[in-house]
């Protein structure tokens, strides 16, 4: 409903409703102020369990079930790799390689077009597998690229391209069609037949590879490898990829090129790679007891010769306090009655720890076992501190910051609420001021009138008997 301000009393009946709606929207304002409030908290608190949740799985790297072997491999070949599952004997070994792994490729004798079959249709493909599988390819028409396609489309052991091989007497392109196996080594070997998988089975399909022109270009080879090489007890090993698996329990080895000579593998004590997972965990408990202190300080301000304090966003958050004290514990706490700044985790005065590499490279010298079970026991220790607030469902942290989205969406609903309350009182002011100007409209009318009226009356003469 519209105002009109002042047609009949001359106020500004627009800047009275604004006026006495800023009081009444006081609450409202207030639910809003409260709602960003929690959003600010909220929006603190998922950054913190991101943090959290990173120092858990920094700590699952150092120690646990899951926690990344301590151990590395080296070769003395460039062109050959090893890699050391956790639980691998120490230790050194020599690997005669003697070929690589290869994925079959054939290619079929030049042509313009597929051969048709007795209906005069584009005759029947099949591969064979090395299991023996058939696959059936029906191409649309004798096109080569419909073979292509067909070939492509039907997911069996091989692919298929078209290869320019030239043109004929009269000028037509010719084409060789290459197959190309789709697994590597003799598990992922083919054939190719013309025919159906019928006449496949019956012996009366043609082998396109026998057929003038075409050529295994690329056999089907498994790698091939030999352990103990030239001793009694000489193993050979065998791969269908360039990986030698379980060469020893936890060691694969994998080859680009066949070495000249046997290449000799070492594994031992990944000294870097237990120091940069010792660190990163250091970094990430860091992150987390800093971001955590950041926010729960009081800060005092001064102007105009008043003080005023300002909290954190954590300060006097219990949650958030059980956090920081459980996980700091975890990492500061004996291990087996000795500190853990034995192995260089050293806590400081402000509540966050110093890393100190050269003590645990030390300590991995010295004790590489021990060592390495008390860094498991911290790490585990901090990750099921870490787990416990981060956990997704059961999380501490994980729950509040739920709790703290339902209050904040039944703000966002009593704002909104407040929005049509607000809507139907700014309403009724100005039916209100409307129905005044309305009454005061008439009042100035019957005023006018009266007026009128008193100043037509005859004015009185003076009588004879007065003079």
């Amino acid at each position: 409903m519209a105002s009109i301000d002042g047609l009949a009393s001359g106020l500004d009946t627009t800047s009275l409703i604004n006026a006495l709606m800023k009081v009444e929207q006081l609450p409202q304002q207030q639910l809003s102020a409260r709602r960003q409030t929690g959003q600010t908290l909220i929006s603190a608190l998922q950054q913190l369990n991101t943090k959290v949740a990173a120092l858990a799985d920094a700590g699952r790297a150092l120690g646990g079930p899951t926690a990344a072997s301590s151990l590395s491999a080296t070769t003395s070949a460039a062109s050959v790799t090893a890699t050391v599952a956790k639980g691998a004997p120490g230790g050194s070994f020599a690997l005669t390689i003697d070929r690589l792994a290869q994925s079959q490729v054939g290619v079929t004798g030049p042509m313009t077009t597929w051969p048709t079959a007795a209906n005069g249709s584009a005759a029947t493909l099949t591969l064979v597998d090395a299991a023996g599988k058939r696959t059936e390819v029906t191409p649309a028409s004798t096109a080569l690229a419909d073979v292509v396609d067909a070939v492509n489309a039907a997911g069996g052991p091989a692919t298929a391209v078209r290869v320019r091989a030239g043109t004929d007497a009269d000028g037509t392109a010719r084409y060789r069609l290459q197959f190309t196996a789709t697994g590597s080594g003799t598990a992922g070997g083919f054939t190719l037949h013309r025919g159906t998988a019928a006449d496949v089975d019956a012996g009366v399909a043609t082998d396109l590879m026998t057929e003038p022109g075409a050529a295994v270009v690329t056999a089907a080879q498994d790698a091939s490898a030999r352990l103990y090489a030239g001793t009694a007890a000489e193993q050979v090993l065998t791969s269908s990829t360039t990986t030698f698996t379980g060469v020893l329990p936890g060691v694969d080895v994998t080859a680009t090129t066949v070495p000249d000579t046997p290449v000799t593998v070492t594994v031992g004590l990944d000294t870097d790679g237990i120091v940069g997972r010792a660190s990163a965990l250091v970094d990430a408990l860091n992150g987390v007891l800093s971001s955590i202190a950041s926010q729960r300080s009081v800060s005092t301000s001064a102007a105009g010769g008043v003080s005023t304090v300002k909290s954190g966003v954590f300060t006097a958050n219990s949650t958030v306090t059980l956090v920081n004290d459980r996980i700091a514990a975890a990492a500061y706490q004996p291990v087996g009655g000795a500190s853990p700044a034995t192995w260089g985790i050293e806590l400081n005065r402000d509540g966050t720890f110093t890393f100190d590499e050269d003590t645990l490279r030390a300590a991995l010298a010295t004790d590489p076992a021990g060592t390495q079970r008390a860094l498991a026991d911290i790490a585990v220790r901090v990750t099921a501190a870490a787990r416990d607030a981060s956990a997704p469902s059961s999380g501490s942290l994980s729950s509040l910051i739920q709790g703290r989205q339902a209050e904040l969406t039944d703000l966002t609903d009593r704002i909104g609420d407040w929005d049509v309350r607000l809507a139907a009182r700014r309403e009724s002011l100005q039916a209100l001021f409307n129905a005044m100007e309305g009454s005061l409209g008439a009042l100035q009318s019957q005023q006018s009138w009266l007026t009128s009226q008193i100043a037509s009356l005859p004015t009185p003469t003076p009588s004879s008997s007065s003079r």
